[in-house]
């Protein structure tokens, strides 16, 4: 009996091993939930552009938006997981799991994450009439006065929406939330002077706060952004535990081989190296991560627990 196992194990490792070497045999289509030309869209195809290189097969980026992205998941999750099928998602995928009530799939027991490819910050920026220059004078007024300030922004449950929840729900502020349909517009009404201020990107909001039609106050990440360094955190600011990136990593559905995913982290790692990639990324203020497959699934289940916490907190809820 023993002899027995000891064969059927040796050729499935033997299969497995084959198959990685092998891999990607045809082109790999890789998911994304969102609209082209958008920061989870650029990215996506920034690592697909390194695999397509790296491995001489075609990884080709489809769009399937729908539902805050939960169609792309949804589509991902029911596919073979052989390898050919795979999600390029953001931070949007740890938060619609709190926002909204059901799901057609199960966001930790559907999928296996392959790797965290790329972080960045948020820069909160707001309109110059506000009588403020820094972080701090910020936090003492919405303290001095609550519910006297609008906040803008990408949209209700969006990840620039949570940005702000979190914000108020550490500092216990009173803020009027404006949700917008994308960044830009929310930017424009704050340029306009018709929200107070926002959460954005860092590629989006900098020309603003250079230009003097925003004042730029904080990032969101846990240290600053080498892109504005004269920035402080939010959390150096006053709010010690604040900390929330927008994030970029992939995904495979679950049951996909072991080799395959590890081949693939390999993969996006080698591509998070690249000189080429690292500039891409900083002009958002991003950095490269390549984490382990089981960096990214604890990552994945911490951010989804935080925002059920802050989304209950704040009672967001999407239909």
């Amino acid at each position: 009996m023993n002899r027995v196992i000891f064969c059927v194990v040796g050729v499935c490792a033997g299969a497995c091993a084959h198959a990685q070497s092998d891999y990607p045999a045809k082109p790999v289509r890789v998911v994304v939930g969102l609209a082209p030309g958008g920061g989870t869209d650029i990215q996506a195809r920034l690592f697909a552009q390194k695999l397509t290189e790296n491995l001489g097969r075609s990884f080709v980026v489809d769009n399937r938006t729908g539902a805050g992205g939960t169609v792309a998941y949804a589509y991902v999750a029911k596919s073979p997981p052989d390898g050919y099928t795979l999600l390029a998602a953001a931070s949007g995928y740890s938060i619609t799991p709190a926002v909204y009530s059901k799901l057609p799939y199960e966001p930790i027991r559907d999928f296996t994450p392959i790797s965290l490819a790329a972080e960045a910050p948020f820069l909160l920026v707001t309109h110059p009439s506000l009588p403020l220059k820094t972080m701090k004078e910020l936090i003492a007024m919405l303290r001095a006065k609550p519910g006297a300030l609008d906040f803008g922004s990408a949209g209700f449950g969006s990840s620039t929406h949570m940005a702000l929840a979190l914000f108020v729900h550490l500092g216990k502020f009173k803020i009027t939330h404006v949700p917008y349909k994308g960044t830009s517009p929310a930017l424009t009404d704050s340029v306009a002077g018709q929200v107070h201020g926002v959460f954005a990107n860092i590629l989006s909001g900098l020309p603003y706060a250079k230009s003097g039609r925003l004042r730029a106050l904080a990032v969101t990440g846990a240290r600053r952004s080498a892109v504005v360094p004269q920035v402080p955190t939010i959390a150096e600011s006053g709010i010690p535990d604040y900390e929330t990136t927008t994030w970029h990593g992939w995904l495979a559905p679950a049951g996909t081989p072991i080799p395959l995913v590890n081949k693939l982290q390999l993969e996006l790692a080698r591509a998070a190296r690249a000189p080429d990639v690292i500039e891409r990324l900083a002009t958002d203020g991003g950095e490269p991560v390549g984490s382990s497959p089981e960096r990214f699934a604890q990552h994945i289940a911490s951010e989804i627990a935080r925002w059920r916490k802050v989304v209950v907190a704040a009672g967001i809820k999407v239909e």
